[in-house]
């Protein structure tokens, strides 16, 4: 009863973090529940997972983004040009797939360089600037594909990266073997991790949950984990969309909880005024976080175009607003200074999960469109009712 309690409270004072996770849990058990089952089918979970695959990373950046009081609307375009660079690298220059996708991730930190340099330089609204970038970066995709249309990727290394799985080194049972042992992996690593942060904070007398609240967060949060490898691993295993899209989360997480500029990122966000009298460079935050998200614009374009295994002129429309979706779904404020990687990761997740939800039940793309612009207008309205309790 105690620990009954003690959740209720956990769950009411941190509803902005727990909320996006319930709202997934309830979202899979309908739809499973709908469909017989085959929502929850290890073919499908792993198609659902990989498609949202470049999303995920999109959302990562924009996460910090919108952290810092900033939108950028150019990422979808940006994707889709940096895709069909790639694509014409191949196929139509003979540039080996080890040399072009490094050439592609820097070509996307220079398209970050040149919004960074519109906001934070020359003062310019990201709304006009990323919508200016935006047109630029759709044309030049148009120009890039006109003569040829739609651009064939037939390089086998770089299409694998969108649909290939991670080698196994056996089965076990109908499982795959190496994608059960990184599964366990993730689980050990998770709870080293999180007692570890927790003994940090004894040793500081910061306030912490219960032993008993404590050891029911590791068991629920690792019994997830070996649900998802498990279906997982009885398709084809971890993809290496799913591996790529877990060393961005790894790496952005620990940038943003573990690092200094991850915490002049949220000061930023939640007063640049006072970020500025307290010596942060504003200016020097706002480059970082735009050639970040340019860095992961051009992994998104990777991603896509190697799962499509071609490069098309409507690449990466949309995009940025699935990627915003996302974020707010996830949790970041529009207000600015709050918002979690992880989140905006679980926000692409959910609304991937309605998309394949709602194909699964036949559901019309017109509503379909209404219902996730309804999820998302939800969101939005959540974080404006908790910032006002907590005023």
């Amino acid at each position: 009863m105690k620990l009954l309690n003690e959740a209720k409270t956990l769950i009411k004072v941190n509803i902005r973090d727990y909320g996006m996770y319930i709202a997934l849990f309830v979202i899979m058990l309908t739809f499973s529940i709908l469909t017989d089952g085959l929502f929850m089918s290890s073919r499908n979970i792993s198609n659902l997972i990989d498609a949202t695959g470049y999303i995920a990373v999109l959302a990562v950046g924009m996460t910090l983004v919108i952290v810092i009081r900033h939108i950028d609307l150019s990422v979808g375009f940006a994707a889709g040009f940096l895709g069909a660079i790639a694509a014409i690298l191949l196929t139509q220059a003979g540039v080996p797939v080890y040399l072009t996708i490094p050439i592609i991730l820097v070509m996307g930190i220079v398209t970050g360089l040149f919004n960074g340099v519109l906001v934070a330089h020359l003062g310019i609204p990201a709304f006009v600037a990323s919508l200016a970038a935006m047109l630029i970066f759709r044309g030049a995709l148009l120009r890039v594909t006109e003569k040829t249309g739609t651009i064939i990727v037939k390089d086998e290394h770089f299409n694998a990266i969108g649909n290939g799985f991670i080698p196994s080194l056996g089965k076990l049972g109908n499982l795959n073997l190496l994608s059960l042992i990184i599964g366990a992996l993730i689980i050990v690593l998770f709870i080293y991790f999180e007692i570890s942060k927790r003994n940090n904070k004894l040793k500081y007398n910061f306030e912490v949950i219960s032993k008993g609240m404590f050891s029911v967060k590791l068991v629920f949060v690792s019994a997830i984990i070996a649900y998802i490898t498990w279906i997982l691993a009885g398709y084809n295993g971890f993809s290496w969309t799913v591996v790529i899209v877990m060393i961005v989360v790894v790496i952005y997480h620990f940038l943003t909880t573990s690092t200094v500029i991850g915490r002049h990122i949220y000061a930023v966000g939640s007063n640049p005024e006072a970020a500025h009298l307290s010596g942060i460079s504003v200016k020097k935050i706002t480059y970082f976080v735009f050639c970040s998200m340019g860095l992961l614009s051009a992994l998104s374009g990777i991603l896509f175009t190697s799962r499509l295994q071609s490069a098309t002129t409507t690449a990466g429309t949309l995009f940025e607003l699935d990627a915003i979706a996302a974020a707010y779904v996830g949790g970041v404020s529009a207000a600015g200074g709050v918002g979690k990687i992880t989140g905006s990761v679980i926000g692409a997740v959910v609304m991937a999960s309605l998309s394949s939800g709602m194909n699964l039940l036949g559901v019309g793309i017109s509503y379909q469109y209404m219902i996730r612009g309804g999820v998302l207008a939800a969101a939005v309205i959540f974080d404006v009712i908790t910032r006002k309790q907590r005023a």
